[in-house]
């Protein structure tokens, strides 16, 4: 690695600083929207559409994110992050202004396009400003700093919807992001090289292209669209196989364990994130509750997944990471069975159900990363890293749509208990979907912690 630009350690603090806000405003704006959304439908209409803020935020952001990686190779790491920052506040503040669904889902298009580069160039400008040493306490901080938002969220979500507006939760943002615009044009500095390097804009449309026709087909049942997607995505695939910068690892998902990994984050991000997506739905729909209620039956999953999470981190050194992803998938498939038995019970229920929910998806997803990771080779690291966060993302963002096809538009419109029996079959489908994941996880050899859990056969 190059040497660590030259700055005073106050100087670097506040130029971390502005990073950090700037992960807070995307892990925020990812949880307070869907605890504003029940009030954003009875103000705009559109119960048809009810997924697409969700999703095509989750897909261009999912999208966009490799993309703003590489090109920050070509053009230099920190004009990026200040475009990146700019164009999520601008789609922050057309959301909040936003008068029919159609603009809302646009501007949240503009929102998920500038989230998609916070992150990673957030985390790839840390490696250039800290030293080895100095740089798992400061990810581990922004690790925290996701966390934290990510519990703040669906609370700060539902006051806001009831004290001011769900307009509010959109402008909310606006000064942070003001902050860390601040922050970073005085005290960032410009940490990357440019380079040439090719970028493959055409795989990325193609992703972008496809998902978003079959996202949209899903919701409007329109199966031609869904069709059309799919053979679109299967284009991209094709594409980025001939490519020799893809956006996905595909070298390395030719071996059986990166493939689990992508797999079984593709799967658990669709249930998960479908599920939270609706679960506010419920706490006002079905039991009556406020938008607060709504955004507070999110907190326990968050909180679990946030604290079994660090548990993890800490039971890599004593046991095999197969065993912890095989005994969190495990945990999903008895919890989102007993989901489909709750959806008339009392939202205390459901809370404790959703943190166990929670506990599932932090054994699961860190393993399967972290043993991904273990036996990808220096080269293959950052593009496995970032094809796993990928996978999870885009289940997500399909898993949302196919819940809103098992709802239908008339429950989430009526509430009650048309709306708790299509809550019902969409358990069901996350059901479905942790019990493949389980299976696959299953094939993986357990191995001593030390090693890396290798694939049970060379197919």
């Amino acid at each position: 690695m190059n040497a660590l630009p030259t700055l005073s350690p106050q100087a670097r603090q506040l130029a971390t600083t502005g990073l950090i806000v700037g992960v807070f405003l995307a892990a925020l704006e990812a949880s307070v929207v869907a605890t504003a959304m029940p009030s954003v439908i009875r103000d705009l209409g559109g119960e048809t559409l009810y997924a697409l803020p969700f999703a095509v935020y989750l897909l261009t952001s999912t999208v966009s994110s490799p993309l703003w990686g590489r090109a920050s190779d070509v053009v230099g790491r920190r004009r990026l992050y200040l475009a990146a920052v700019l164009i999520f506040l601008i789609g922050s503040a057309l959301c909040g202004q936003s008068h029919s669904m159609g603009l809302l889902i646009a501007a949240r298009v503009v929102q998920g396009i500038g989230a998609g580069g916070l992150l990673p160039l957030t985390l790839t400008m840390v490696g250039e400003l800290y030293s080895l040493q100095e740089r798992s306490r400061v990810q581990s901080l922004i690790s925290g700093v996701w966390g934290v938002s990510g519990l703040v969220g669906p609370l700060l979500g539902g006051w806001l919807t009831e004290t001011l507006s769900w307009r509010w939760t959109f402008y909310a943002s606006l000064p942070f992001g003001v902050a860390a615009l601040l922050l970073a044009l005085r005290f960032l500095p410009e940490t990357g090289q440019p380079r040439p390097a090719r970028i493959d804009w055409a795989g990325a449309a193609l992703f972008t292209l496809g998902s978003g026709l079959v996202v949209w087909g899903l919701e409007q049942r329109q199966w031609l669209l869904v069709g059309l997607g799919a053979v679109t995505l299967v284009g991209a695939i094709l594409l980025e196989r001939r490519h020799p910068d893809p956006l996905l690892p595909m070298r390395a998902l030719r071996e059986r364990l990166p493939r689990v990994a992508f797999a079984g984050n593709l799967l658990g991000g669709a249930a998960y994130f479908g599920v939270i997506a609706y679960l506010p739905l419920y706490a006002q729909g079905v039991t009556g509750g406020g938008a607060t209620a709504g955004g507070a039956i999110l907190t326990p999953m968050l909180v679990g997944w946030t604290l079994t999470a660090i548990v993890t981190s800490r039971l890599v050194k004593t046991v095999p990471l197969a065993r912890i992803a095989q005994v969190g998938f495990a945990v999903l498939v008895v919890m989102f069975g007993a989901l489909t038995f709750a959806v008339h019970a009392p939202l205390w229920v459901t809370s404790a159900l959703g943190f166990a929910v929670g506990t599932g998806m932090g054994f699961s997803m860190l393993s399967l990363l972290l043993a991904a990771q273990e036996t990808s080779s220096r080269e293959e690291l950052g593009a496995v890293t970032s094809g796993v966060l990928f996978a999870r993302q885009m289940g997500g963002a399909l898993g949302t749509a196919l819940m809103a096809l098992l709802i239908g538009s008339a429950a989430i419109q009526s509430g009650g208990f048309e709306l708790a029996e299509g809550l019902r079959r969409a358990y069901l489908m996350a059901l479905g979907l942790v019990i493949v994941a389980l299976a696959l996880s299953l094939r993986l050899r357990v191995t001593r912690p030390a090693q890396a859990p290798a694939p049970a056969s060379n197919d």
